[in-house]
């Protein structure tokens, strides 16, 4: 609410629950829990799916297919080692896992056991990964800022990044069929729904244009290709007509459809929640080198730091990921 202090009305202080925050637009069309729905109704059809948690079903909606599915359902507690440990035993024997817990403690705390006991067998074990980036209020020990970073030198692992409900209800069913791991980054909670309205379907391992636009173009992963689109109508005031090409499998990356639409003279931008370090932008700069294409590419994502805690309004605010910051640094490019 906005207050009085010495006679001036000032702004209303922005809250959002640092754990459980969502960063939906107030007002904006959301779908509960798509991850987890989409996981229990794959389950009705496929016996060998099986879903476990370190302590965090409910804030990784595994809490949703662990009602429907209880007997298909294993808590380990907080044992995140163990977590990884008891899924690629699972998958041994020719189960179908979906094990779940926050991106920093897959990322930082269990990656020896994630990469010898899942990834360099190749098992089909899908680790689900909860507040990726700056999807917390929590501070850097909660915040996995750096997580693609970490996976991509990762052998056999195929990392998705979803933008919205659309992209995570697709995405399930393929991650089960897909024959290796896969690291796949959860928005949870009431989770926007944006790309039913572009026609688009999400295909594993594919980058899609999912706008046109003759001046700037954005590629962007995560909840940030929801951000480029937004950005993108607020730009179409100022005459800049902005493309979005939505690349939401980070590794394998889709480099033909991408850099297909990098070599114009357009202003080329990246876009991602995660550190400029790693993750999305250096993965279009590398295939950029790598296919003698010589262009500048602006990036727009987290700095290479350890991040406040705080709302989430203000925290997409001061680190560049909201639709205003997004709109300030196009114009600046292009003046």
């Amino acid at each position: 609410m906005s207050t009085v202090k010495d006679g001036a009305v000032t702004a209303p202080r922005l809250k959002t629950s640092a754990m459980i925050a969502s960063f939906a637009d107030p007002g904006q069309k959301t779908a509960p829990a798509p991850f987890g729905r989409a996981l229990a109704a794959l389950a009705e059809t496929d016996p060998r799916i099986v879903g476990l948690s370190a302590d965090l079903s409910k804030y990784t909606d595994m809490h949703v297919f662990a009602k429907a599915h209880p007997d298909r359902f294993f808590q380990v507690g907080m044992a995140e080692q163990l977590l990884f440990g008891a899924a690629a035993g699972m998958a041994e024997t020719g189960l179908v896992p979906f094990a779940s817990t926050y991106s920093v403690f897959a990322a930082r705390r269990a990656y020896d056991f994630i990469c010898l006991d899942i990834a360099e067998p190749n098992l089909n074990v899908n680790i689900v990964g909860g507040l990726p980036g700056l999807t917390t209020g929590y501070g850097p020990s909660h915040q996995a800022t750096e997580d693609v970073a970490i996976f991509r030198g990762m052998p056999n692992l195929t990392i998705v990044d979803p933008c919205d409900s659309v992209d995570l209800e697709q995405a399930v069913p393929q991650l089960a069929a897909h024959a290796g791991p896969t690291y796949l980054r959860l928005l949870r909670g009431n989770v926007p729904t944006v790309l039913d309205e572009y026609d688009y379907t999400f295909e594993l391992g594919r980058a899609k244009v999912v706008r046109p636009g003759n001046d700037v173009v954005f590629v962007s992963s995560g909840l940030m290709t929801m951000r480029a689109l937004q950005a993108a109508e607020a730009l179409a005031a100022h005459k800049v007509d902005v493309a979005v090409v939505h690349a939401p499998t980070l590794k394998p990356f889709d480099e033909a459809t991408v850099l297909a639409e990098l070599d114009t003279p357009r202003l080329a931008v990246t876009l991602e929640n995660h550190t400029v370090v790693g993750g999305l932008f250096e993965t279009v700069a590398s295939a950029l080198v790598r296919r003698g294409l010589t262009r500048r590419v602006v990036p727009i994502g987290l700095p290479d730091a350890f991040l406040d805690a705080g709302a989430l309004p203000t925290l997409h605010d001061r680190y560049g990921l909201s639709k205003a910051a997004i709109v300030e640094r196009v114009l600046e490019e292009l003046r």
